[in-house]
């Protein structure tokens, strides 16, 4: 199914949202931040889903948060939000929590393998919390900005290994790593959500499907197996329904 995420809609409340959304899409990643954090709004958020016809999943949050901290206070205050983000995603009967891995310092250089640790860590209680909730959780890939981690598929394998935790494969963000094939070779099905957006190779630009350099449709010939949620991530409705329209051609 394709739905649609988008940072912006949370400047507004959930009611503002329902109905245009759902006029375009029959599948909406909420990302729980701002006025759409989750945790404390299930009921209000599950009639609205419920009352659209909708199906939804959870992107947790990435504002004032980090999994990797160096600071056991912080990493363990971002895990216990995003672990309260899985429960309350149970409850409102999300399909997949997306979960981002961290990140090293911004301002002290060489801590990448230090806060890889702590963040490997984070993901192991978040692994086990995944299983308690019966949620699936999805560990996205980061884009080519030297703070974040997991940019390769080789460093995102790093921190998931010895977990069953699944993979958000954003294919915008590997387009400025260099990391599609890799991304796609190294997890082929153990990808149970992806994010699509374009960009021209070197930021995170979030552009419309087709106004961008990424080659679409040999990304999508060589995930011919994926069943799962095609999430375009958008940076307005506008956008989101043009991407849409496009990547319904390629997917026919």
């Amino acid at each position: 199914m394709i739905g649609v995420s988008c940072t912006h809609f949370g400047s507004r409340p959930f009611e503002d949202w329902i109905g245009p959304i759902s006029k375009e899409f029959r599948h909406w990643e909420v990302f729980s931040e701002a006025e759409h954090s989750i945790i404390g709004n299930v009921p209000r958020l599950r009639g609205l889903i419920d009352d659209a016809g909708m199906s939804c999943s959870v992107h947790a949050p990435i504002c004032d948060w980090n999994i990797g901290a160096l600071s056991d206070r912080l990493r363990r205050a971002s895990l216990e939000e995003t672990l309260e983000t899985i429960s309350a995603s149970a409850e409102l009967g999300a399909s997949t929590v997306t979960v981002h891995p961290g990140l090293s310092s911004m301002a002290v250089d060489g801590m990448g393998q230090q806060a890889m640790a702590r963040a490997r860590e984070s993901l192991k209680a978040i692994d086990a919390a995944s299983r308690d909730a019966g949620v699936v959780v999805a560990i996205e890939n980061m884009p080519q900005v030297p703070f974040f981690l997991g940019r390769t598929a080789a460093d995102l394998e790093s921190l998931i290994d010895g977990t069953d935790l699944g993979v958000c494969f954003d294919i915008g963000h590997a387009n400025t790593a260099g990391q599609i094939d890799d991304m796609i070779d190294i997890f082929g099905d153990r990808i149970v959500n992806v994010h699509i957006h374009d960009n021209n190779g070197k930021r995170d630009e979030h552009l419309t499907i087709g106004d961008g350099s990424i080659d679409f449709p040999r990304v999508l010939g060589r995930m011919g197996w994926y069943g799962g949620n095609w999430i375009i991530e958008s940076k307005n409705l506008e956008s989101a329904v043009e991407s849409q329209s496009r990547l319904l051609k390629m997917l026919s």
